[in-house]
């Protein structure tokens, strides 16, 4: 049995900016950066690190490798955010401005990535850790629309996860089942220090 923490990066500018990110590219913020420190420090032992392609997630995960010495970060791309089209780059407001009620009524435009893609792909990259590294405990660093697709693909409750928070995982034969809420963060306390500090 292969066992997966899986968990969401830390804020990234956008995040700071209540911007919606999908597949764009957006670093952390100082404060991500600082989430991701704290999550090192309460992250439980694992023996491999691999996360989403996308910087947010790849440099969380390089962060937290890096302070456990954990070793080098694979990337996988199926662990990608969600692909979300013309609401790219958008707030909340503007989506609300230009697509009256859609948010509420969990509607989105064409062209965006349905959850069962997302489910697919990433439940896909989860299981296949079991025949690269049985019997290890993963951590794997992706994104909040990613846990959200996992989770609405087996039987748990759909959640929100906020950075460094998600739910560990297990793979066996009968392929992906869901485990703990896994929260790494005290959001209330992590605080940014100056570079020169670190």
């Amino acid at each position: 049995m292969t066992r997966i923490v899986l968990v969401r990066h830390g804020q990234s500018t956008w995040n700071a900016d209540g911007r919606w990110q999908g597949q764009a590219d957006p670093p952390l913020s100082s404060l991500g950066e600082a989430q991701a420190r704290a999550a090192a420090d309460a992250s439980p032992p694992v023996d491999v690190v691999v996360a989403s392609d996308l910087l947010r997630a790849q440099r969380t995960a390089e962060i937290i490798a890096e302070r456990r010495h954990f070793g080098p970060v694979r990337t996988e791309p199926r662990l990608r955010e969600t692909f979300t089209g013309e609401w790219t780059g958008l707030t909340r407001d503007e989506i609300e401005e230009a697509w009256p009620g859609w948010l509420a009524a969990d509607r989105r435009p064409p062209g965006f990535e349905p959850w069962e893609t997302v489910a697919q792909r990433a439940i896909g990259a989860l299981t296949d850790l079991r025949a690269t590294h049985p019997g290890q405990t993963v951590l794997a660093v992706a994104h909040a629309g990613v846990i959200r697709a996992v989770e609405r693909g087996l039987p748990v409750l759909r959640s929100v996860p906020k950075n460094l928070g998600g739910r560990w995982s297990r793979v066996n034969g009968d392929g992906l089942a869901a485990g703990d809420v896994v929260v790494l963060i005290d959001h209330a306390n992590v605080v940014v220090t100056a570079p020169d500090q670190l």
